[in-house]
């Protein structure tokens, strides 16, 4: 069953909403605003029509949010296809730097051998993987950047005298 993260900035938290309401503002089905009812969410009153208020909304929202997050102890990366951390092959760790801000920690799955990535900074590296050797490779060059054009193209033009 795939999760989704609902943002809980798309509820005011001064207005009242009823069910169907607050499915459509954040795009489930309102069978599933019950479901979180029936977990945790208050409603204002139990008379018909159930209202939520909008802050109480937002603060579940967060909360389940939250608790939903596996963050990676040190020592480990996420990988997609075994859907928690793992720890990587020693050997295949490298770390791209971009030219600016973090650049890309890459590094292959122990138990799938699925490639993983993660953005940090060069100084985060031992504490991201401590004890594991990086490779530092270079960034790929930038079409931008580059001093010449293409040799394809032509432009001079060639006088005839």
């Amino acid at each position: 069953m795939s999760v989704r993260r609902i943002n809980p900035n798309r509820v005011k938290a001064l207005l009242n909403y009823a069910a169907r309401e607050l499915a459509d503002r954040l795009g489930v089905h309102k069978n599933t605003v019950c479901h979180w009812q029936r977990h945790g969410l208050e409603p204002i009153d139990t008379r018909r029509p159930i209202l939520f208020h909008g802050a109480i909304v937002r603060a579940f929202l967060v909360s389940r949010n939250k608790s939903q997050k596996r963050p990676c102890p040190p020592g480990s990366l996420y990988c997609f296809r075994c859907r928690e951390p793992r720890q990587p092959i020693p050997t295949g760790v490298e770390y791209i730097p971009m030219p600016s801000g973090p650049g890309n920690l890459r590094a292959t799955c122990r138990e799938c051998g699925t490639i993983m990535h993660r953005r940090v900074q060069q100084a985060a590296i031992q504490t991201v993987l401590p004890g594991v050797l990086v490779q530092i490779t270079e960034a790929e060059p930038r079409l931008n950047g580059c001093p010449s054009p293409s040799p394809n193209c032509d432009f001079e033009r060639k006088t005839t005298a």
